[in-house]
């Protein structure tokens, strides 16, 4: 393992720990782990088999006691409305056959309910029952009225153009003495 204050990427200043000396620090450690043993001190971590075997209720019964034990709270009893200890389920208690919704945020009931609003605007827009769409739909029969008139418009214009230009051509064959059939 690097040691020392800065460990750069170029090598300098590195030391590692020998291997005889991993090797002692691995017998001192042994030593004192069986010597632990012969007392009857063992660390939670060596504990082994029988650890694994003591119940759940006992572990929340040595929690609930190491959560009392801080200080002046085992002395003083204060009920503080806001401080929840969260309790954790377990997949045994859980029943999947539960269908309740959690309950929305604000934000996302505001949300939702906008939307609907929106799709309801749309659905009655279509059918005309707002006023916007009474309006768009009246806009729309005056421009359909100006354009049918245009083209009434343009078409006895053109009407006009095609007779004017007949008695034309009537006019200059007669004045040179063709036949007209």
């Amino acid at each position: 393992m690097p040691r020392g204050k800065f460990a750069s990427h170029k090598g300098k200043h590195r030391h590692f720990t020998n291997p005889e000396e991993i090797e002692e620090q691995m017998k001192r450690e042994e030593k004192a782990r069986e010597w632990r043993e012969k007392k009857g001190e063992s660390s939670s971590g060596e504990e082994g088999s029988a650890a694994e075997e003591n119940s759940s209720s006992e572990e929340e019964s040595e929690e609930e006691e190491e959560a009392k034990a801080k200080g002046v709270e085992s002395l003083i009893e204060i009920h503080n409305p806001n401080r929840v200890q969260k309790k954790l389920k377990k997949v045994t208690d859980v029943d999947p056959n539960d269908d309740t919704k959690p309950e929305l945020s604000r934000k996302e009931r505001e949300a939702m309910e906008a939307e609907r609003a929106q799709a309801n605007y749309q659905r009655l827009h279509a059918k005309g029952k707002t006023e916007e769409a009474r309006a768009d739909l009246a806009r729309l029969a005056i421009i359909k009225k100006q354009r049918e008139e245009a083209a009434k418009r343009r078409e006895e214009e053109r009407m006009s153009k095609e007779a004017a230009k007949q008695v034309k051509t009537k006019e200059v064959n007669k004045a040179l003495g063709k036949k007209t059939t």
